[in-house]
């Protein structure tokens, strides 16, 4: 059934040009927005309960908006199964890549933070052609192997080498001697309550994976955040920030604070692009675990 599924639907479906597949894209906002409401009720609790400040209208506005862009990306990243390295660097372009270049020289690897915020997937694959190091991909594997597989050898095509969560400690153990770029999500949910980051983030109790400042700080890597900007349909540049170049330096959790401020900041001024379907508060802080006797 998965291989009739990708090879019957999705890659018949990639081979047609984005243009054209943005008409499905406008459909489809019909569909999933209008007509099926799909996980209405939890981007509306989202955004009710980080805009505050806004109207009934304001919310709806942004909603509508999101949904647009949720099935532009739905499109787009069916597109990437058959995307040529030059239209995907064509269409997600580093506006300024010194700071990778500086670092390189130097002998150092980076990690890189991001947010699932804009068109995430494509700026990851065309990230490779791009840089001078070894771009790392950090991801969950899918439980279809099929699917997993198919995806698995969409993302790398360009170069981007991909590490399973469950081995990123062994990774970057094994990988001192490479220049390495590692990409972290900067707002994927945490497996527990405790080895995390309790910060206020877009007026939210809310829990930040500790696992980017743990390897910036345990291999002194700079750290560098990657805001993803959308030109306009289907292009995208990314801005590159500094946010510490001495990790093993700072204080304990300044680091997960930078990243998650900068994410906020991008999602305040344009909240449509970011995924507001993700379940990003499910946890609540647990009362402080008491001393052992």
């Amino acid at each position: 059934m998965s291989r009739i599924l990708f090879w019957g639907i999705l890659k018949p479906i990639s081979m047609l040009p984005l243009g054209v597949l943005f008409l499905f894209s406008d459909f489809a906002y019909l569909v999933v927005y209008r007509i099926v409401g799909y996980r209405r009720k939890i981007v509306f609790g989202n955004l009710e309960r980080s805009f505050p400040e806004k109207s009934p209208e304001e919310i709806k506005t942004i909603a509508s908006n999101f949904y647009r862009h949720l099935c532009d990306l739905m499109v787009e990243s069916i597109r990437l199964f058959s995307i040529s390295e030059k239209e995907a660097v064509a269409r997600c372009k580093i506006r300024d890549a010194s700071i990778l270049h500086k670092y390189y020289k130097e002998g150092r690897s980076i990690i890189l933070v991001a947010g699932h915020y804009n068109s995430w997937e494509l700026a990851a694959i065309s990230f490779e052609p791009q840089i001078p190091h070894q771009a790392i991909g950090i991801y969950s594997p899918l439980k279809n192997p099929y699917l997993n597989k198919m995806l698995a050898d969409s993302r790398s095509k360009f170069g981007l080498e991909l590490v399973p969560k469950k081995e990123v400690k062994s990774f970057f153990a094994n990988s001192k001697d490479r220049l390495t770029l590692s990409i972290f999500g900067a707002d994927q949910s945490p497996s527990n309550n405790y080895s995390v980051y309790w910060t206020t983030f877009l007026n939210q109790e809310t829990a930040v994976m500790y696992g980017t400042e743990k390897y910036a700080r345990d291999y002194n890597y700079p750290v560098v955040f990657a805001c993803i900007n959308k030109v306009r349909r289907g292009f995208y540049e990314v801005d590159l920030h500094l946010l510490e170049d001495q990790p093993a330096a700072t204080p304990r959790f300044e680091i997960s604070e930078k990243h998650t401020k900068m994410l906020e900041s991008q999602i305040i001024e344009n909240p449509a692009y970011w995924l507001w379907t993700h379940r990003r508060w499910k946890r609540k802080k647990p009362a402080p675990r008491p001393p052992v006797v």
